[in-house]
């Protein structure tokens, strides 16, 4: 038996005999995404390109989970690994019967380009609403946990393969991705940008994505200081490096660093980008290449190394039988405990962000009038990267099924999303004044922000140009206020959506973000009341754009809840509920390098409810020398009944303590650290909305 073959041993001997086994052709062959097959020796054609965003998406039938920044929202990373369990499941038993009836295509694969862990630094890029928000300590943890649910903990074999993306400055502009330098201080790399991706390596992720921008005068993609000095020398990661999409071609054609494709393929294996999803990689290309002293075999066969050891994790050289995941069945896509997590995602992700007491509904509205541009919309449901669903419940049809029998509900769709009206008459108005109440399902969708392509009715590619609602949703909701009806403001999107004028105009405002395949039942159960909502943001929503720093200024100065002097509308963390909270008994303990911090959470209200409860610490000097004013270091979410109370204690060592200098080295700084708990960040803003946070316990080192 070939030793390739012998399960026996190592995955290193039978890579390594494999390599042995492969001429120079085919060995130049297997660099790209779209993989050939090499008959002789038994490889199987194999792409590479898969997503699993917030389900498997692009390949069929799938649960659709709330999109990646709902699953933030939730701030429960339990039930965010059992999301990323859910999908490889999924995932499994796809690859399995594609495998078998020879479907060997895009999507169709076991490594994913999951997760996005790039930090939402500002609310203008589209592709925001893919990630886990502005807090690189969130991200990280979120992150993590949905790596771990990926891959599995099998002491062998990889379940899935996940892949942290976009290594590592990159949140916009789209239209310029191909060709723009975000320039970062060694500080704010350190400290914002590397966290998360740092933190992944960890726990093991077996891949990582390369951007399409340069940082700092390099291409990310042919990055030496961010893919060699970083990446592999400094945190030793050991999986494979593979460019975002077309990215390589980007070095001849927009970075202007090679001289064609031969030179950018070079560049690019050489500095440990070890495969192309794209073009560049080409057969004749790399050899090219290797017949120029462009490239050198050793180094063609590093990556190749990294590449097949994938697969060798994945179990794609060993009998079926060897495989923990074989025998999954059909029927566990979209089964009843899938959709059971999609829901009850869906449920955990909402934020009450304004309520004068109208919520939950009360039996006295007898007549609701549902209107609004995204209560109808599907579409809305879905964010990007996502899979297909027979089960999409929308808005209307989630309060339809969930009304009482006696109450009347009237929906019109009232206004288009972005357009003027083009008639002239609207009955909306009309109906407003004759109901009840009125429930508004406005906001954003995926027509509007998304990926530089995909967002087809976005002005810039994408991104947004403003921060509030389209101009023709302002005036519709303020038109329906004339009635004096009371509103219930429900908002869709992936981002901050600036609403100063509105939020003054309607009794409360919840918002879902795209909830997923359950989000119409689950924003139905929240407005009725049975359902108690958890939501907190991951993201700052400011008052307006003016409060915000230039798109393109990639430093951290002003931006996020960490570095932001301006009062926001609403803050980081922030998330109302039914019930109330109250925090006391505060204690910080220190001894040396290992201490804690604990806080008493007691539910002062009537009703059973969901805390998370974080913890945030606060430099020395902080606000000054680039260091941010607080930073969330641990979050624990509880559920409490009525009159209950729980002690929640946070570990307090030096990891939690140090802070990035100048120079992006993390060290314990001398002077008096600020500790604060509470059910949202710290600041005045917070207290204003009715957060509680216990602030001001000083630990002096």
């Amino acid at each position: 038996m070939e030793k390739y073959k012998n399960t026996a041993l190592s995955f290193e001997e039978r890579t390594e005999d494999l390599i042995d086994r492969m001429t120079l052709d085919e060995k130049c062959s297997q660099l790209i995404y779209e993989s050939p097959a090499i008959e002789r020796l038994g490889i199987d054609s194999y792409n590479w390109w898969n997503e699993c965003l917030h389900g498997v998406a692009r390949a069929g039938k799938a649960t659709v989970f709330p999109q990646a920044i709902g699953l933030a929202a939730t701030f429960n990373f339990d039930l965010v690994q059992k999301i990323a369990e859910a999908i490889s499941d999924e995932a499994r038993v796809k690859y399995r019967i594609a495998s078998e009836n020879g479907n060997r295509g895009i999507y169709r694969g076991l490594t994913f380009w999951s997760p996005n862990i790039n930090i939402f630094r500002d609310p203008r890029w589209g592709r925001g609403q893919e990630t886990y928000g502005e807090d690189p300590w969130l991200t990280s943890r979120i992150g993590e946990r949905f790596v771990k649910g990926l891959q599995g903990d099998h002491p062998v074999y990889l379940k899935t393969a996940a892949c942290a993306k976009h290594f590592a400055v990159h949140s916009g502009p789209e239209r310029l991705r191909h060709e723009f330098d975000a320039q970062v201080s060694p500080q704010d790399l350190a400290e914002t940008y590397l966290t998360a991706f740092k933190a992944l390596v960890d726990v093991g992720v077996e891949s990582v994505m390369g951007a399409y921008n340069s940082t700092n005068g390099e291409p990310s993609c042919a990055s030496e200081e961010l893919l060699e000095n970083t990446l592999r020398q400094k945190w030793g990661f050991k999986g494979h490096v593979v460019s975002d999409c077309w990215a390589i071609r980007d070095l001849h054609e927009y970075h202007k660093v090679a001289e064609g494709p031969i030179e950018a393929a070079a560049l690019a294996i050489n500095r440990g980008c070890d495969l192309n999803c794209g073009c560049t990689y080409s057969q004749l290309w790399i050899l090219k290449a290797l017949d120029r002293g462009l490239l050198s075999e050793e180094t063609l066969n590093t990556s190749l190394r990294r590449l097949i050891m994938t697969r060798m994790k994945l179990g794609m050289f060993d009998p079926k039988d060897n495989n923990p995941w074989a025998a999954f069945p059909e029927s566990i896509i979209r089964c009843d405990k899938h959709r059971k997590l999609a829901k009850q995602s869906a449920l955990e992700s909402i934020v009450l962000l304004k309520n004068n007491g109208i919520l939950p509904l009360e039996a006295k509205y007898k007549k609701i009038l549902v209107t609004g541009p995204n209560a109808g919309d599907t579409k809305v449901l879905l964010g990007t990267y996502h899979g297909i669903s027979s089960h999409l419940t929308t808005i209307v049809e989630g309060i339809g099924g969930n009304a009482p029998e006696n109450l009347t509900i009237n929906y019109i769709t009232g206004c288009m999303l972005d357009e003027k009206p083009t008639v002239e008459k609207n009955h909306t108005e009309y109906e407003a004044k004759n109901s009840d109440l009125i429930i508004a399902v406005c906001g954003l969708s995926p027509y509007l922000e998304g990926e530089e392509g995909d967002s087809i009715r976005s002005e810039d590619e994408g991104d947004r140009i403003q921060i509030g609602l389209p101009e023709n949703q302002v005036k519709f909701i303020k038109d329906l206020a004339s009635s004096d009806t009371p509103i219930v403001l429900v908002l869709t999107g992936g981002s901050a959506i600036a609403i100063p004028e509105i939020e003054k105009l309607v009794q409360a405002v919840i918002y879902c973000w795209y909830p997923g395949e359950a989000g119409g039942e689950a924003v139905a159960e929240i407005l009725f009341g049975k359902e108690n909502p958890s939501g907190k943001l991951p993201i700052t929503i400011p008052r307006s754009i003016d409060q915000l720093p230039p798109f393109e200024d990639y430093s951290m100065t002003g931006r996020t809840y960490r570095y932001m002097n301006d009062s926001p509308l609403y803050p980081f963390g922030f998330g109302l509920s039914y019930t109330e909270f109250s925090y006391s008994e505060a204690v910080v303990e220190w001894n040396k390098s290992i201490g804690s911090a604990s806080v008493k959470i007691t539910n002062t209200g009537e009703r059973e409810g969901m805390e998370s409860v974080q913890i945030y610490v606060t430099p020395p000097v902080a606000g000054t020398k680039g260091l941010p004013k607080w930073s969330l270091k641990g979050v624990e979410k509880t559920a409490l009944k009525s009159g209950e109370s729980k002690i929640i204690t946070f570990p307090l060592g030096e990891k939690e303590l140090v802070f990035a200098d100048k120079n992006g080295e993390f060290k314990i700084l001398s002077g008096e650290y600020t500790i604060s708990m509470g059910g949202s960040s710290p600041g005045e803003r917070s207290t204003e909305l009715g957060a509680a946070v216990l602030q001001k316990l000083t630990l002096k080192l």
